[in-house]
């Protein structure tokens, strides 16, 4: 008899529920987070079966537990699942069980789940960005100290010659000792975010996608690779318009009977593919493809607005580049999942 488990995810405890075919629900428990407590549950249960979990703060230790103990992992999305946000009764037993129920009668409102090796290169690509964005803000705080003082200076005044500018300057001690701590700080974010850039030039130069991405006006290395993780496996979109509205870069739209409103763009998906689109396109802009376009709609609409169309457009194009590549390479960059991999070593050696 087949079963299926619905887990409700919590960041130090999750509620388990065993389903069975005909909709029953066998076990109910909370366990606190980890290997062994969560196989105490379902570790009887037999290779590939379903799991449906939503994704919630903390979930990638439980993919991973899934894949190495050849279960089938559906990540469900939040905002999607009505079935439990509607729930007049909500407590994380019912949560888990109708998890399991929506499972067993296919009607999950599923998420993708990005392989390990895309999930872990997404967050060496984050946290390159998080400090670039921490070494800004650290420079536009010594910016603030020395205006508030009088002193500005047109030219950067963090790196070469520059330097020698903010020391010979006559700060009180206060601010003295404000601008040199922040100074240390900014050179103590270099070394890592030099080692960063290095180590993903290095992978970016072995991914063909990354350089056909970079014949796009605006795109660069980084911003390359950040589209291709963040996107991932480029299959799953049926059309470029379905990648743009998943990217949140299309607007959201109201109507009934013969009135249609549209309002500012969605902002679902991945916050990082957005910001990254929109600077590139603060370069595209300016090129001859996008010029006209950004021009009448910065016009009539605009900057901010005919940037995000510019953004847009450049997904779109990056969205063809990408299934061209594919095309030409049609089982790169994919993996099956582990239950289906014959005598899988991770599997073998879990169930040992």
């Amino acid at each position: 008899m087949s079963v299926y488990v619905g887990i409700d995810v919590h960041r130090k405890r999750s509620q388990i529920a065993l389903v069975d075919e005909a909709g029953t629900v066998q076990v109910n428990r909370n366990v606190p987070n980890g290997v062994e407590t969560v196989l105490s549950v379902i570790g009887d249960l037999p290779i590939g079966t379903p799991v449906a979990f939503e994704a919630a703060y903390g979930w990638g230790w439980l993919v991973e537990l899934l894949d190495d103990y050849g279960y089938e992992p559906h990540l469900v999305h939040p905002l999607r699942c009505n079935a439990i946000a509607s729930a007049r009764l909500k407590n994380d037993k019912v949560d888990a069980a109708i998890l399991g129920q929506l499972l067993r009668a296919d009607l999950l409102p599923e998420a993708w789940i990005a392989p390990l090796d895309v999930r872990r290169q997404r967050a060496l690509l984050r946290h390159r960005f998080q400090l670039v964005r921490l070494r800004t803000l650290l420079r536009n705080r010594i910016h603030a100290v020395l205006a508030d003082l009088g002193h500005d200076r047109a030219g950067g005044f963090f790196t070469g010659p520059g330097r020698a500018w903010p020391a010979a300057l006559p700060l009180p001690d206060a601010s003295r000792h404000v601008v040199d701590d922040l100074l240390v700080i900014i050179d103590a974010l270099q070394p890592p975010i030099d080692a960063l850039d290095k180590d993903l030039a290095a992978h970016a130069r072995g991914d063909p996608r990354v350089k056909a991405l970079m014949e796009l006006p605006g795109v660069g290395t980084l911003t390359a690779l950040a589209i291709v993780t963040e996107v991932g496996d480029i299959t799953r979109f049926p059309s470029a318009r379905k990648l743009a509205s998943w990217a949140g870069l299309t607007p959201t739209v109201r109507s009934s009977d013969r009135t249609v409103r549209q309002g500012h763009i969605s902002k679902q998906g991945s916050p990082w593919l957005r910001w990254i689109l929109c600077e590139a396109a603060q370069t595209a802009k300016r090129h001859p493809l996008f010029a006209p376009g950004y021009q009448q709609m910065a016009h009539r609409r605009g900057k901010k607005i005919a940037t995000t169309a510019v953004a847009r457009k450049l997904l779109t194009r990056a969205y063809h580049v990408l299934r061209t590549v594919e095309e030409h390479q049609p089982t790169a960059h994919r993996r099956p999942h582990p239950s289906r991999i014959p005598g899988n070593s991770r599997t073998l050696r879990a169930r040992s």
